[in-house]
C-alpha cells in the first residue's frame, strides 16, 4: 500500500482513502468564473462524499500559438486563488513554469503542480520541493512511467517526501496521445500516490493548427477505466461552457454534466478499495 500525504484531515492522498478530486477550469479566465466553478464543483463533491482541491492556471505558458490567451499572470492569479482558499475553504493547486516562480506560489497554495513539458527540470524540482509544499509532477508524454523514478528521487533528495505522480497520456504519433494504464501501477512502486488526469488524456496536441485539440467524449470511459485500475486522485478540467472556453475547452467537462460523470468513479473506486457506502 502507497504511503498516505495528508494535506489536511479530509484530505488524504494514497493509502486506502477514498480518490481526491483535483478539478476545475484550465485557465483563470476571469474571478467570476473561478469563483462560482469552485463553488458548483464544492457543492457537488460534498454531495458525493469527495476530497476536492481546485486547480486552475495563472498562465499557460505553453499555447500553441503566441496569440493564445494565456491568463491573469501571478499576482492576480494568485490573489484569486487565494480568495477561493479563504472564502470557500478550498485547498488550491496551480502549475508554475521556472524556478523563480515556486517559492511565491508556494506561500500561497496547498500543492504546486509541475507541468508535463517541465518534469525533468531540475532547477524546477527542486525549488519546489524546497517549499515544502505537496508537489505534484505530471508525467511527461514523451516519457515512460519507470523514468518518473528519478523525478521522484530528485524531490526527495532536496528534503520533501510529500510527491504525487500523473499520469496524462503518452504521445503516439503525431498530434495523438494514448493511456498506457500500466503507468499507474508502475509509478504507485516509487511509494508515491498517483493522480490519473482524465481530460488531458484525450488531448490532440496542436490538432487545431494554433491550438491543442481534443475528443472530450473519451474522458469517461478513461476516468472509470483508471478508477477499475486504482487512483489516489483524479485530475479533471472543468468549465461552464467548453466550448467557449478560452484553453483546452475541447477536452473539458461541462460543469453542468460534472455530478453525474462523478457517481460511477465513487462507486468503482468504492469497489476497489474495498469500502462500503
Amino acid at each position: 500500500m502507497v504511503k498516505e500525504i495528508i494535506l489536511r484531515e479530509d484530505i488524504i492522498f494514497g493509502g486506502n482513502s477514498p480518490f481526491v478530486l483535483i478539478a476545475g477550469p484550465c485557465m483563470i479566465e476571469s474571478e467570476k468564473l473561478v469563483m462560482e466553478t469552485a463553488a458548483i464543483i464544492k457543492e457537488i463533491t460534498e454531495k458525493l462524499s469527495i476530497p476536492f482541491v481546485f486547480k486552475a492556471s495563472f498562465d499557460k505558458a505553453n499555447r500553441s500559438s503566441i496569440y493564445s490567451e494565456r491568463g491573469p499572470g501571478i499576482h492576480k492569479g494568485l490573489e484569486i486563488l487565494d480568495q477561493v482558499k479563504n472564502d470557500l475553504n478550498i485547498p488550491i493547486t496551480t502549475d508554475i513554469h521556472d524556478a523563480s516562480q515556486a517559492e511565491i506560489v508556494g506561500g500561497v497554495v496547498d500543492i504546486i503542480q509541475i507541468p508535463a513539458f517541465l518534469c525533468r527540470q531540475t532547477d524546477i524540482l527542486v525549488n519546489a520541493a524546497k517549499t515544502n509544499k505537496i508537489v505534484n509532477i505530471k508525467k511527461g508524454q514523451f516519457l515512460a512511467p519507470w523514468d518518473m523514478k528519478n523525478v521522484v528521487v530528485k524531490i526527495e533528495e532536496s528534503g520533501n517526501e510529500k510527491v504525487l505522480l500523473t499520469e496524462r497520456g503518452s504521445t503516439f504519433g503525431y498530434n495523438n496521445l494514448v493511456v498506457d494504464m500500466r503507468s499507474l501501477p508502475t509509478m504507485r512502486e516509487f511509494d508515491a500516490p498517483v493522480v490519473f488526469d482524465a481530460t488531458h488524456s484525450v488531448q490532440i496536441p496542436g490538432g487545431l493548427g494554433t491550438s491543442t485539440g481534443g475528443k472530450r467524449e473519451f474522458v469517461p470511459y478513461l476516468a472509470r477505466a483508471a478508477a477499475a485500475v486504482g487512483i489516489d486522485a483524479l485530475f479533471l478540467e472543468v468549465h461552464p461552457d467548453p466550448d467557449r472556453a478560452l484553453s483546452d475547452g475541447p477536452n473539458m467537462i461541462k460543469l453542468d454534466n460534472l455530478e453525474e460523470f462523478l457517481k460511477p468513479i465513487v462507486e468503482i473506486d468504492r469497489l476497489i478499495k474495498g469500502k462500503s457506502k
